[in-house]
């Protein structure tokens, strides 16, 4: 189930282009217009939520920190858990961890031991804003995955094509991502 191309026009034009931001050459994607507009996250919310109905899911994931804007209401609309994949040193209970590179050095993403209720054959859909080049997906990704459930789809609002990340998490789970960019 995709979105039709005048439903994707309505997401992707709630979607306003920062130039330069956070450094010169990058054309930041700033969701906060798409949040503030009720039809466009609306539109959105019932897109994620028929597309998930019928997958069988335990939990939704949440990759910090805008895919806990996606995941958690996603979660409360399909009766189902949320759980948090925060940035090393945010979780206050027992965690596992997962390190991935960054354009100048390495970042960690964690997840709580006992995140998923130990409940091995939990069916788990991870969420994010947006790919770009694959680093914290891929990385979130695996950390889900060593919890041993089964990591059904990894969604994402916005791939940034051009950067290729999807091909990077595709070796992990599939990808289904709302609009190319």
């Amino acid at each position: 189930m995709t979105l039709n191309e005048n439903d994707k026009k309505i997401i992707l034009d709630s979607i306003r282009d920062i130039p330069d931001y956070p450094k010169p050459g990058i054309i930041f994607k700033d969701i906060t217009t798409l949040l503030n507009n009720k039809d466009a996250f609306k539109l959105l919310m019932d897109h994620l939520e028929l597309r998930y109905k019928d997958y069988n899911l335990d939990y939704i994931a949440g990759i910090d920190s805008r895919g806990f804007i996606f995941g958690a209401p996603l979660a409360d609309r399909l009766g189902i858990g949320f759980v948090p994949v925060r940035k090393k040193g945010k979780l206050p209970s027992t965690t596992i961890c997962e390190k991935y590179e960054l354009e100048y050095g390495f970042d960690e993403v964690e997840i709580h031991l006992d995140a998923f209720n130990e409940q091995k054959d939990a069916r788990v859909l991870l969420i994010d804003d947006l790919i770009a080049t694959g680093g914290t997906a891929v990385a979130s990704a695996k950390l889900v995955k060593d919890t041993k459930v089964d990591l059904v789809e990894v969604c994402f609002l916005m791939n940034l094509d051009f950067l290729k990340g999807v091909p990077k998490v595709e070796k992990i789970a599939p990808v289904y991502s709302v609009l190319e960019i």
